[in-house]
């Protein structure tokens, strides 16, 4: 999927604001596994694991880079 939006925090755009890789996993178990590998290699936290709509769990993580990754199902 790709999809544009003005980013979240209302700050200009640039290189891991107003951008963000996306992860289809299979499970809640892998989102919460590959965010817990994430965090324990340097990744920030950007949102905990856990359902954000009825149809939506997710797991967000900025990269040692500043890049914006959500992990979800």
């Amino acid at each position: 999927m790709f999809a544009v939006f003005i980013p979240y925090d209302g700050e200009e755009a640039s290189a891991g604001n107003g951008s963000m890789t996306g992860f289809l996993m299979n499970s809640e178990q892998e989102v919460d596994e590959i965010y817990a590998k994430a965090i324990s290699l340097g990744a920030t936290d950007e949102g905990a694991p856990g359902r954000r709509t009825k149809n939506f769990y997710g797991a967000y993580v900025r990269d040692l880079d500043g890049n914006k990754l959500v992990f979800y199902i």
